[in-house]
């Protein structure tokens, strides 16, 4: 999407990787800012207590770099060891008027994380035998799809989920435009009609383009097939069958988020001044990015994903099958069915998937050996400040 528009995706970048002149500047700085921090206190060996020291280190000058002299209004972070152990951190103000601290682990709107929630819904029906991944959306879905080089004869629910499918973006239409869109409701097909005032971006299955469209089909095939609303499904498909707390999808018209939080901001223009949009509705994003979360119950989330724990092995397989996301601005990056592995300056990869709204930007992953950390920032990158820091803060807590 768009870097102005209320639904999630990763925001271009220059690519570059800065880790190792990061962790260097964070260990050394003393930075000044507004810190807080929560650890675990294990009572392990001494050698072992000094690297969780060390470790801790690097995540409060990760934390801290993200708002020093005042880039963003607010940072929170969370790790999360094989073990289960689990640290968070948060720096700058959570209010720019009062001035109060940033919650820690406080809810914030996780935009397009969102999509793997909704693709863990589809890919649970595949295993239930209710939707065929390789079958078109005319299945499911008859006469919905069809345009200026759209028709949904000839996609697939596989090619929605990997933004393989050529549908045009229905984000287009409301960028630069937010203030108008900020506390409207929409439903799902009003996005779709939005989206087919567009043009076909490509042919289904001939390259991979990232479009909010393709989770806003899918998540109307999972209200079909099932009968019930998406979110209702989310809910209890994965929420409540692995414990996430703090995680939820708004009902419509639910416009503030529910628990302790830090203030979003937006700037109407990049540079310009930052006005509180924590008060939003976020229906325009719907299954392609409307959920609230924490760092910690996304971190239990994707551990639990690639654990097995909510997928049967075939469709995490599927899941897991990727492409080159070749216009995402991370070197190296491909995109499974609402999953993203990015490759570490250390070795392997991480995956995740991490999301922009305006207000909050989240990024953030798990790494084969299973450790997982999560970024969020109250304000997108590209309205004030560089954009590839959050990549290099989340490769600099996996590599440490």
């Amino acid at each position: 999407m768009s870097e102005h528009v209320p639904a999630a995706v990763p925001v271009r970048r220059r690519g570059s990787r800065k880790v190792t002149a990061l962790v260097a500047l964070t260990l050394l700085a003393g930075l000044g800012l507004p810190t807080a921090y929560a650890a675990a206190d294990t009572g392990r060996g001494a050698h072992q207590e000094k690297r969780d020291r060390q470790g801790e280190d690097v995540m409060r000058g990760l934390v801290d770099d993200l708002v020093r002299d005042g880039a963003r209004p607010g940072a929170l972070a969370a790790t999360q060891e094989r073990d289960g152990r689990t640290r968070t951190y948060a720096a700058g103000v959570g209010d720019l008027a009062t001035r109060t601290p940033v919650p820690a682990d406080g809810q914030i709107r996780i935009a397009s994380n969102t999509k793997t929630f909704t693709s863990v819904v589809v890919l649970q029906l595949v295993g239930e035998g209710k939707i065929g991944l390789d079958e078109p959306v005319e299945t499911y879905l008859p006469g919905l799809l069809r345009g200026d080089g759209v028709d949904g004869r000839r996609i697939t629910v596989r090619q929605l989920l990997q933004h393989t499918s050529g549908l045009p973006e229905y984000t287009e239409a409301i960028a630069g435009d937010y203030a108008d869109f900020q506390h409207r409701y929409m439903e799902p097909r009003d996005l779709i009609d939005m989206a087919l005032k567009g043009k076909a971006a490509f042919q289904p299955g001939e390259q991979w383009g990232y479009s909010n469209t393709n989770y806003v089909v899918a998540g109307l095939i999972v209200q079909k097939v099932t009968g019930r609303p998406l979110g209702e499904e989310i809910t209890q498909r994965v929420v409540r069958r692995i414990g996430l707390q703090h995680t939820y999808f708004p009902q419509a018209g639910e416009m503030r988020i529910r628990e302790k939080h830090p203030k979003g901001y937006h700037a109407d223009q990049p540079g310009g001044p930052l006005r509180d949009v924590s008060v939003s509705d976020p229906s325009s994003a719907w299954a392609a990015g409307a959920m609230v979360s924490t760092n910690r119950d996304l971190n239990r989330f994707f551990t639990a994903l690639l654990d097995g724990k909510l997928l049967k092995p075939a469709q995490l397989d599927a899941m897991r099958t990727t492409v080159p996301a070749t216009g995402d601005p991370s070197p190296g990056a491909r995109y499974g069915l609402g999953l993203m592995s990015k490759p570490l300056s250390c070795g392997g990869v991480y995956w995740g998937h991490g999301g922009d709204i305006p207000g909050y930007e989240t990024r953030g992953g798990v790494t084969e050996k299973g450790r997982a950390v999560n970024f969020a920032v109250t304000v997108l990158p590209s309205e004030l400040s560089d954009l590839e820091q959050m990549e290099d803060a989340v490769d600099g807590a996996l590599c440490r």
